[in-house]
């Protein structure tokens, strides 16, 4: 996201042919030119074939599952944004133990890395366990410490053909699911304050579960339920109402 350094584009290419990998996007890089070329070395194949686009949408629109990374994890559950994370280690442990098709890893600026909102948007957040004296990482080295930690998971280790049968809901899908969320939040007059953080929280739990399209299209479909519940409600008479709170008297 937004690298400042060509130096450091072309040394992440090298890693990435380091590792085997070639789909490479870059959300709003500077010009890469000789230094970036230089750098690369040998992957200069991976570099001239990167991607370049304008949003981090763009990059992840064919992604299963975003992983998010960060070097300042949260401490507490106050620190909502970051927690809960996982090590490059762990993510490889879901990986290689879930249904993911397509995984796409988001590193951040170099000085300032991942902005909030470009977080909000990951399924997962991967930290890599470092002196909490430095923390910060170059970018390049980050990548190569989270490649390693991943090596070897691909279609041929870790899935079986009956996972990758299983279609997961792609990022354009769950957009619409938050959405419909936020919007039932409304509907049941949700403490604006809370809606935020409680919205993320969601986002982070439903990540790790791996929703395939159809466990996505049943959640819609509570929703619509619960929706049109109220709505059936909410036309009632105040007549209604009075025997309605009258039956709930003689029941007791």
């Amino acid at each position: 996201m937004e690298p400042k350094s060509e130096e450091n584009i072309g040394a992440v290419a090298r890693v990435l042919k380091n590792f085997g990998c070639s789909d490479f996007y870059l959300v709003n890089p500077p010009d890469i030119g000789k230094k970036a070329i230089a750098v690369a070395s040998h992957a200069y194949d991976v570099l001239r074939a990167c991607e370049i686009v304008g949003s981090i949408e763009e990059a992840i629109e064919n992604s299963a599952i975003v992983a998010g990374t960060t070097s300042k994890h949260g401490i507490s559950s106050s620190k909502h944004l970051r927690m809960p994370f996982f090590s490059p280690q762990q993510l490889k442990e879901k990986v290689k133990a879930g249904k993911s098709e397509v995984l796409s890893i988001l590193f951040g600026r170099e000085d300032t890395g991942l902005k909030r909102e470009e977080l909000m948007l990951c399924d997962i957040v991967v930290c890599i366990p470092t002196s909490p004296e430095y923390p910060v990482m170059n970018l390049s080295h980050a990548v190569a410490v989270v490649l390693y930690e991943l090596r070897g998971v691909g279609v041929d280790e870790g899935m079986t053909s009956a996972s990758r049968a299983i279609r997961l809901a792609s990022v354009e899908d769950k957009g619409r699911l938050f959405t419909h969320v936020e919007t039932f939040l409304d509907e049941i007059g949700y403490k604006e304050h809370k809606k935020e953080k409680t919205l993320l929280m969601l986002r982070r739990i439903l990540g790790r579960a791996e929703l395939t399209g159809r466990e996505l299209q049943t959640l819609r479909g509570i929703l619509r339920k619960a929706e049109w519940k109220i709505g059936k409600r909410s036309n009632l008479t105040e007549r209604d109402v009075g025997a309605f709170v009258e039956l709930k008297k003689i029941n007791r």
